[in-house]
């Protein structure tokens, strides 16, 4: 595995320990549909967090939160959807971005609740 594929399955672990002191339940990590992956699907009371993960080992220019796409929002509400109602669950559907930025050996959180929309 590459360097900066074991930093992302480490980012998301970073996430999820996050997530878990928050009162968040881990629902589901790295769910597939279609072309679709979801890093982390998360529920606190009667919310489903859908969380996407974006590490980063420097600081760019651009917000590491401006990297997803309008395509990738789009696979991101389709496989949310598709869960959703696998599942049969009745949830309010919440899209989060979580970003880490490593900065020598300190890891810098930022949790954006809300941070997109699906309509």
């Amino acid at each position: 595995m590459g360097k900066h594929n074991e930093f992302g399955k480490e980012g998301e672990q970073i996430a999820v320990d996050f997530l878990l002191k928050k009162g968040y339940t881990i629902v589901y990590r790295n769910y597939r549909y279609l072309k679709a992956e979801v890093d982390i699907l998360a529920q606190k009371e009667n919310i489903l967090a859908v969380v996407e993960v974006r590490s980063r080992s420097s600081d760019f220019i651009e917000n590491i939160a401006d990297t997803i796409t309008p395509k990738k929002i789009k696979l991101l509400v389709a496989a949310a959807d598709h869960y959703v109602t696998e599942a049969n669950l009745d949830v309010e559907v919440r899209f989060d971005i979580i970003t880490i930025l490593k900065n020598k050996k300190r890891f810098e959180l930022e949790h954006l609740e809300n941070a997109f929309y699906h309509f």
